[in-house]
């Protein structure tokens, strides 16, 4: 049975009893960081911090013509930190290891390379002429690998790792380094951010969600997914969180523990009246209480 669960910077919303689990960000990509606490998921966004890429430039990966991976780059939401730099990465397993004294279950956010072309600091260089590998990709893999590796040896409960939703064949491992295959048995579950401000039509939420059911099919391991609560309509959100709940194992609401709330107060008078949230099925999602097609384009859901 789909359990629906909530991503928060605000502690006392972990212990709300509408949610059947919470996920609180106890380090995030502005740097900011708070105590770890006892009623959640403890979450931890690994190499995206605005904070320390600003503190300390030497810490911010470069591609090959010197651009550094910060918000100067349209499209770079925050700042990332190289993978390879030791000191920082002992300072976040120190975090995970801190995270997971209060609850067992952990969680590594923005895990991975920033994207094609990044890293090419010297210290990458050097590492990777160091190593056996001829491809840089399959070197970058391994960086990424190992320290999900030494992070989760760290984690006595769930180990959580939030992944780019992009599913198609090859695209994480070359965008990021993130090699899913290599990664299964360090990960019980993968989540899937998969983010709207409208969710006003939901055949791409149902394309991606469905990309990562057949890829992670064979891995033995599950994965949920997340959703943008901010502002967003409440039935629009409930049909997202219906579709969702369809492919992943749970479904998480975003930022906003209000709204969020009222969607699954929602959610469950509709059940009530008949309407069925978080079904089995597959099929059952495409059809909208109003005659609409789940898999409409734009067009026709206007």
């Amino acid at each position: 049975m789909t359990e629906y669960g909530v991503v928060t910077r605000n502690a006392e919303e972990t212990e709300w009893p509408d949610f059947d689990l919470a996920f609180y960000e106890v380090k995030d990509v502005t740097g900011r960081s708070a105590e770890p606490v006892e009623t959640a998921v403890n979450m931890v966004s690994c190499f995206g911090d605005n904070a320390a890429a600003e503190a300390n430039p030497e810490l911010v990966p470069v591609d090959a013509d010197g651009r550094s991976a910060t918000r100067d780059l349209s499209y770079f939401d925050w700042a990332y930190v190289c993978p390879t730099h030791e000191e920082y990465r002992r300072g976040l397993l120190e975090i995970v290891e801190d995270c997971a004294a209060v609850n067992g279950d952990v969680r590594l956010d923005d895990v991975g390379f920033p994207r094609e072309g990044f890293c090419r600091c010297d210290r990458c260089e050097g590492l990777f002429e160091a190593s056996d590998h001829e491809e840089w990709a399959d070197w970058r893999a391994e960086v990424i690998t190992e320290f999900v590796a030494e992070a989760t040896e760290r984690i006595p409960g769930t180990a959580y790792l939030t992944l780019y939703p992009d599913p198609y064949p090859g695209h994480l491992y070359d965008r990021a380094g993130l090699d899913l295959d290599a990664l299964a048995p360090h990960v019980d579950e993968f989540v899937v951010p998969l983010y709207d401000t409208h969710y006003a039509t939901t055949y791409w939420l149902e394309t991606i969600a469905k990309g990562f059911e057949s890829r992670l099919a064979d891995l033995n391991v599950t994965f949920s997914v997340e959703l943008y609560a901010v502002n967003v309509d409440v039935d629009d959100l409930n049909h997202a969180a219906e579709v969702a709940a369809a492919y992943g194992e749970d479904v998480f609401f975003g930022y906003d523990a209000s709204q969020s709330v009222a969607a699954l107060r929602r959610m469950k008078a509709d059940a009530r009246e008949g309407r069925s949230y978080g079904g089995d099925d597959p099929e059952d999602v495409s059809e909208r209480e109003d005659g609409g097609r789940g898999d409409a384009t734009p067009d026709e859901s206007a």
